[in-house]
């Protein structure tokens, strides 16, 4: 019996999963760039050779090898395209007191700022879960497709991180106080929120993805997507930007709180709920990255300052034991340092926004000053 178009699709990145291939696939169709995330037991996260191998095919494509035009974005099996970051190592590294992540970083942001610069179309399927560094690699395309499985989020803060690969950048740019709502609560969101938010553009059923991708090969995604794209299902913000905006606009997060916690609203208070359990330290640095990160003007600008916020979280002590509760011992009971919101001092929040320097080598991320970002650029 022939294959339907979508069930070769399926085939060719299921069996290049399994066999032990690299983990990241690339592939030329007519004038499309097709690149594969491929650690689908890993959830497609991300390792250091993974951003290395990505901008080398960026930079080959740009450069003119194979007369490519446009690149698709894809993970390999079925649960998402990229779950972020592989914080077990980074973990290690943190721990260990090495600089292997800051290396991992700075090679990683560059990459986000080349998705964005690139004068190649670049198409990002946002299907399944797509989280932190996966934001970063596909949120800053110029097509960013999601589906009914999309799970897109922000979670760091979860962690004793701060959002990063440009996600404050994003964030700080989402409509009313929503950006700042998904930052400090690291709430994942489904198709219909994501494109209020500013993280994606177009809504088209996973089942479609495959033949998608295989009328991209002969044709540019903006001929095609018409015959794709369909109206976004309901999602959950729109009805709660008012509490949503009261709220996430006060000074502090302790005030957030307190609004959160006296709204009335059962959504309100359970928000307050999720912000409590997460690190005090990493709230109050991303509440203050994102209102700082409003007042930059690039993508390049705000990448600096994610470099150095996280750079800084090496050497605090909620990365490492965020790290270990929620993924290496699984007894979500982090033990946070201070332990609570007023407990962090405005000079270690500060210190997380002071320049480089020392053992991260570089004194600073130094990506050039960027063109100036328009509408429909990220």
């Amino acid at each position: 019996m022939t294959e339907r178009p979508q069930d070769q699709e399926r085939t060719h990145v299921n069996a290049a999963a399994h066999a032990g291939e690299d983990p990241v696939l690339l592939s030329t169709e007519g004038r499309t760039g097709r690149i594969t995330l491929n650690r689908p037991r890993a959830l497609n996260s991300l390792t250091h050779a993974m951003v290395l191998r990505m901008t080398e095919a960026l930079t080959g494509w740009e450069e003119g090898v194979g007369d490519v035009t446009q690149v698709l974005l894809t993970g390999a099996g079925e649960r998402g395209l990229c779950a972020g970051g592989d914080i077990r190592a980074i973990h290690d590294d943190a721990k260990a007191g090495g600089t292997a992540s800051a290396d991992f970083w700075r090679d990683e942001y560059r990459l986000n700022a080349r998705i964005a610069r690139t004068p190649l179309t670049y198409v990002a399927f946002m299907d399944g879960i797509v989280m932190g560094g996966g934001v970063g690699v596909s949120a800053h395309g110029g097509v960013r497709i999601v589906t009914e499985r999309s799970r897109v989020a922000m979670p760091e803060t979860g962690i004793g991180f701060v959002p990063d690969v440009g996600g404050t950048y994003l964030l700080s740019r989402a409509p009313g106080e929503l950006g700042t709502h998904l930052a400090l609560t690291g709430t994942a969101v489904g198709a219909a929120d994501a494109v209020l938010c500013g993280l994606a553009d177009h809504f088209v059923p996973s089942g479609r993805l495959p033949e998608l991708a295989a009328d991209l090969a002969g044709h540019d995604v903006h001929d095609v997507l018409p015959r794709y794209a369909q109206p976004l299902p309901p999602g959950h913000l729109a009805g709660r930007r008012a509490w949503i905006d009261h709220c996430y606009a006060a000074d502090t997060v302790e005030e957030i709180v307190d609004r959160l916690l006296t709204h009335g609203d059962p959504a309100a208070k359970e928000a307050a709920e999720t912000v409590l359990d997460r690190s005090p330290t990493a709230l109050k640095v991303t509440l203050a990255a994102l209102r700082r990160a409003r007042a930059l003007d690039t993508l390049e600008q705000v990448l600096v300052q994610e470099y150095r916020v996280s750079c800084h979280s090496l050497s605090a002590p909620d990365l490492v034991e965020g790290i270990r509760a929620q993924v290496i011992d699984k007894d979500r009971t982090p033990r946070w340092t201070p332990a609570t919101l007023d407990a962090v001092t405005d000079a270690e929040v500060a210190r997380h926004f002071a320049p480089l320097g020392g053992r991260f080598g570089e004194l600073d991320l130094d990506l050039g000053p960027g063109p100036d970002l328009g509408p429909g650029q990220r």
